[in-house]
């Protein structure tokens, strides 16, 4: 996670969710043990609230699907107004729906077919 962060320090937001998509890819494939390595370094700012925040919510949801707790360094992270990354009226609909526990409660509204391929 600590590596993703940096990478999306100088990317546009095209690139960013390709980046976190080809992240959620490689995490599903590796042993659970090495998995919950993964989460447990904060990355540095991004240089985008809303970037830190999402990774943090990805971080709690990653790590409940393991079915553990997240990292302390999460419960941190949270933005005082709603983010909806895919801002069209049909995506926010299905966001507000199917945005999972730990996005929601930080304030970032993606729905969960966006990460599903974690």
């Amino acid at each position: 996670m600590a590596r993703l962060g940096a990478l999306l320090v100088q990317a546009d937001d095209s690139r960013r969710w390709r980046l976190v998509a080809e992240f959620l890819e490689e995490f599903r494939w590796e042993p659970r043990e090495t998995r919950m390595r993964l989460l447990q370094e904060e990355p540095a700012p991004t240089g985008d609230e809303h970037w830190d925040v999402f990774l943090a919510a990805l971080v709690e949801h990653l790590s409940a699907k393991d079915g553990r707790g997240a990292p302390r360094w999460v419960e941190t992270r949270s933005l005082r107004r709603f983010w909806f990354p895919f801002n069209t009226r049909a995506a926010r609909v299905d966001a507000v729906v199917h945005a999972p526990a730990a996005f929601r409660r930080r304030g970032v509204y993606v729905s969960a077919h966006e990460l599903d391929v974690a």
